[in-house]
């Protein structure tokens, strides 16, 4: 693990934070997907959770790090849940990391762009933001959905960068995925930060050879 060195803010004119796991606690999205689904599926199948669990690991193995993994429309056919309707549910789970929101407010005081960059389907953000309301917080947010492929993705970036025009050497980009931030700085952003502990229910993520911080709370 490399050691973490401060952020210049001078040399930073935009910031852009993933959602789950960055600004709000991934806590909710590893029961909802280990646990929550897991149980529905088994009641409507008539399967103890034990073997529904073991029914949907491959189906989930199988698209990992697609869109469709993030995809709730994809999920919904598959595993004919209503998952947007399950998600809306238990919205009131949905919890921001330690000392999230307070670094949201104090970031908007720098005059820095801000901009919500997630994986997650747009109705999922929609769904969370019912609860916890990230818009109010961010210049822009945007879902990888509408660029055609995830953030791992070597395209998006290019993608992402004509909708939304930064210079990527002046450029914070904040995620808990190594894949993620190594698509990132291929395409040249100059500022990077792992995320350690994206669920505070599990312990700290290896992040690699990436620079880490415990929590975004930690940059300002």
């Amino acid at each position: 693990m490399r050691r973490t060195s401060p952020v210049d803010w001078s040399g930073i004119d935009t910031v852009l934070l993933d959602m789950d796991g960055t600004v709000l606690d991934l806590g909710f999205d590893n029961w909802f997907w280990r646990e929550h689904v897991p149980g529905h599926y088994a009641r409507e199948r008539g399967l103890s959770e034990a073997a529904a669990k073991a029914s949907l690991e491959p189906l989930f193995a199988a698209v990992a790090g697609t869109m469709n993994w993030y995809c709730i429309d994809y999920w919904s056919r598959e595993l004919q849940l209503d998952i947007p309707r399950l998600k809306r549910a238990v919205r009131t789970q949905v919890r921001y990391l330690p000392g999230a929101e307070g670094f949201l407010e104090r970031l908007a005081a720098t005059g820095k762009r801000r901009v919500l960059v997630t994986n997650s389907h747009p109705e999922t953000l929609a769904i969370k933001n019912e609860h916890v309301p990230l818009g109010k917080h961010f210049d822009a947010s945007y879902s990888s959905h509408h660029f055609a492929v995830p953030k791992e993705h070597p395209s998006f970036w290019a993608r992402f960068r004509d909708a939304e025009p930064f210079e990527p050497a002046r450029t914070l980009f904040v995620d808990d995925s190594m894949p993620v931030l190594a698509a990132a700085r291929a395409f040249g952003i100059g500022w990077l930060r792992a995320v350690r502990y994206p669920d505070t229910g599990r312990p700290a993520v290896d992040s690699a050879d990436f620079e880490a911080i415990d929590r975004v709370a930690d940059l300002l």
